[in-house]
């Protein structure tokens, strides 16, 4: 059987997406439970067996819950950021990819490009999680959605407005509510557009499941009756030399109790952190109707989903044990 990597939500079917929000949510369920017979038997999986972090961006959430999530399931996380091992100052991807791979039960990637993940799947012998990269962010839209599950009843109908960049977060988030039957709304600043590859992906999700997905430059109308807002990161990691002119050109896609007012009676907002204040004001980020310290949580059990069902079970979504 040839390994299952988890790229993207992009290279998901629907009943494969909807499998891993399950997992994810049935592993805090028992996580939460503090049943001791389940924490070890769930401790035995791969118990003797070691995950391998290869991070050349810093990382917070990402590292606590997938050395976390290894744990629970009785592995040793070995974390290699970019200073700890020979990757691109004395050896290749390639080779690097063949030795760490041969001694490892998976790599979980936090890499700048998203060809350094295409690089690791394809000369990898184990599966590969991405947990970030410049075009995908795929742990934090399985969180995404459990968050959202777990904050709204099943039946009711959604509308996911995103304000800010057009980003990897919004890349696998777009198609991961799209995925689950949610109306999406994208509102970036003039001069800043979805990836078309992106967009043409969400269109025919959106055209199969009955929802609609737009992309606009105009914030206040994306908000109009929006159940969640949800924003990111202004400037991203690497950025940092174009960030005033990236502020001047964010003018007015801050999240603020202005836009907050033209949302649902009901609205959540969301971030994935770490937040600046450029991006959402105080009174919305610690409000009544801020999410984001649940939503952070959720990385957890998302990495365990991850782990069960791409490394445990080898990405038999079919014949989950």
């Amino acid at each position: 059987m040839a390994i299952r990597h988890l790229t993207s939500i992009k290279d998901l079917s629907d009943d494969e997406f909807k499998i891993l929000v399950d997992r994810a949510a049935h592993y805090k369920a028992l996580f939460k439970s503090g049943d001791s017979a389940e924490f070890q038997k769930n401790h035995l999986k791969l118990l003797g067996r070691t995950v391998a972090l290869i991070f050349t961006k810093r990382s917070t959430r990402t590292r606590i819950s997938t050395e976390g999530a290894a744990t629970f399931f009785g592995a040793q996380p070995m974390f290699l950021g970019k200073e700890d091992i020979q990757l691109g100052v004395n050896e290749s991807f390639y080779d690097t990819t063949k030795v760490v791979s041969s001694m490892v039960s998976c790599i979980f990637a936090r890499v700048n490009s998203h060809d350094d993940i295409k690089a690791l799947c394809k000369d990898s012998s184990v599966p590969i999680i991405n947990s970030l990269c410049d075009m995908y962010h795929p742990l934090q839209a399985i969180c995404d959605m459990l968050t959202i599950r777990e904050k709204f009843p099943a039946d009711k109908r959604l509308k996911v407005t995103w304000i800010g960049d057009a980003n990897n977060v919004i890349n696998d988030m777009a198609l991961a509510c799209l995925k689950l039957g949610m109306d999406v709304a994208i509102a970036t600043p003039p001069g800043i557009e979805m990836d078309a590859s992106i967009m043409a992906a969400a269109q025919e999700v959106a055209a199969a499941n009955g929802v609609t997905v737009e992309a606009t430059h105009d914030s206040k109308a994306a908000s109009k009756g929006a159940h969640i807002l949800v924003t990111d990161t202004f400037v991203s990691m690497g950025e940092e030399y174009a960030k005033e002119a990236k502020l001047k050109q964010f003018q007015g896609f801050q999240i603020n109790q202005e836009l907050a007012d033209l949302a649902a009676p009901d609205f959540k907002f969301m971030h994935c952190l770490p937040r600046h204040h450029e991006e959402v004001t105080d009174d919305v980020f610690y409000g009544e109707h801020s999410i984001v310290f649940d939503e952070a949580e959720n990385r957890l059990y998302a990495a365990m989903a991850a782990i069960d069902v791409f490394v445990i079970n080898k990405g038999n979504f079919n014949n989950l044990q």
